[in-house]
């Protein structure tokens, strides 16, 4: 009964069109306020304690990176190098524009991020080559979502803080799962525009390679220093990221001089407040778990599914729809942070690997993130594109599919996920 009455409110004050992050406070609090006798100052130690992490102050440093190479001429001289690389092939532009996500994705950690740095460069110069607005539009919209996916991903820190799942295990599952993705994706741009008959690129030549490489190769060299760092122990994740940022600000500022130190209060600003946004989120779905946690709903979920005799396939499938239904309604940290509590126990209790379950997790964000209503790459797309979210959802469909294909994949072919981590020793 407690159950219901806790998510027939949370869903009201949603749909009266209340930020996510409000709705779970007011639940929470007028739940524990008139339903139990749980004292208010608990209320407020758990508000202290639940964001008392350290993986937390990865998602600050990882903004900023991400905002430093936005707008430091990185994502420019990505392109330049990925549209050398693939350029020549059928949609070669298309084609570019899906291997600079996948590069920037592995800089930045952040989606929208993605789309805004490589799609405001990209789709002009397709459009100016001859490619029809909705297939620029699709590869983009699509390939930016590898930026939650290809570490390091501030929805992965989220599902750390979450479930206390191992952030570098996650980043390490990460790695593969995104590089089969990107694969798919372009092998879809490429079909596509074969069958349409799409302009190609010139070939480049080794030395126009060499060339495009070694100018982007200050901001693909951040890669080296996240991973590398994680990997070889020198860093722990919220450590990278203090050092991404660090790094991000030199290469910027000193190398490619495409940004001066007027500009850097203004990105210090802009980083401060998506920060600011997604702890306050986080706060108030840690209240959220806590209530769960309270009213013992994750265990009875966990016991009831367990009694029902559902098994890993079946459980499997539930999580996917219930996370997919929940793309069309909220963004990618609030579901992490309401849903992680509530699937991950029935998930450890049916012997799926936390890892693995974080990585099933973060593709249906992917998937969430470029599909109506809410989908926040659809929106950021439209800003670049000018087109209607209608008309970019038609769009996106070719994309969309093959990363419906990709997700079943990944949930039910667990080594995908688990064999990097596993072969580094990061999980046993």
């Amino acid at each position: 009964m407690n159950t219901l009455i806790i998510f027939s409110l949370l869903v009201v004050l949603m749909l009266s069109g209340m930020p996510i992050s409000i709705s779970l406070g007011l639940t929470v609090l007028s739940f524990l306020f008139f339903m139990t006798q749980v004292p208010v100052e608990s209320v407020a130690l758990k508000l202290f304690t639940g964001i008392e992490k350290f993986e937390i102050m990865a998602i600050p440093f990882f903004i900023l990176a991400g905002n430093f190479l936005t707008h430091g001429g990185v994502a420019r001289r990505m392109i330049k190098f990925a549209t050398a690389m693939v350029g020549h092939f059928h949609g070669g532009l298309g084609l570019g524009g899906v291997l600079a996500c996948a590069l920037f994705a592995a800089v930045s950690g952040s989606s929208p991020a993605t789309v805004v740095a490589i799609g405001s460069i990209l789709m002009p110069a397709m459009v100016k080559a001859g490619f029809p607005n909705r297939f620029g539009a699709g590869v983009i919209t699509t390939s930016g979502a590898l930026g939650i996916l290809i570490p390091p991903s501030i929805v992965m820190v989220m599902y750390s803080v979450s479930t206390n799942t191992s952030v570098g295990a996650l980043f390490m599952a990460g790695v593969i799962p995104g590089l089969v993705m990107a694969a798919m994706l372009g092998l879809t741009t490429w079909y596509r525009a074969r069958s349409n008959n799409y302009p190609r690129q010139p070939k480049a030549s080794w030395g126009e390679r060499w060339t495009a490489f070694r100018e982007s190769a200050w901001g693909l060299f951040l890669i080296v220093v996240v991973m590398g760092g994680i990997y070889s122990g020198i860093f722990t994740p919220t450590e990278a990221a203090a050092m991404s940022a660090v790094y991000a600000f030199v290469v910027a500022v000193f190398v490619y001089k495409d940004m001066g130190l007027k500009d850097v209060p203004r990105v210090l600003l802009s980083s401060a407040n998506m920060s600011a946004m997604l702890l306050y989120i986080i706060t108030n779905a840690v209240l959220f778990s806590f209530l769960m946690t309270h009213e013992n709903i994750p265990q009875e979920m966990a016991n009831w599914m367990m009694g029902t005799g559902i098994g890993v396939i079946g459980f499997l499938l539930m999580a996917n729809i219930l996370l997919l239904l929940a793309g069309n309604f909220m963004e990618p940290s609030s579901i992490v942070l309401i849903l992680a509590p509530i699937l991950f126990p029935i998930a450890m209790k049916l012997g799926i690997d936390p890892v693995h379950f974080g990585i099933i997790m973060v593709v249906n964000m992917e998937v969430g993130m470029c599909h109506p209503p809410v989908g926040l790459n659809l929106y950021v797309a439209s800003g670049i594109t000018k087109m209607g979210i209608t008309e970019l959802t038609i769009a996106v469909w070719p994309w969309l599919l093959t990363m419906l294909v990709f997700l079943v994949i990944v949930t039910y072919w667990p080594p995908l996920s688990l064999w990097l981590p596993k072969a580094i020793g990061m999980i046993s």
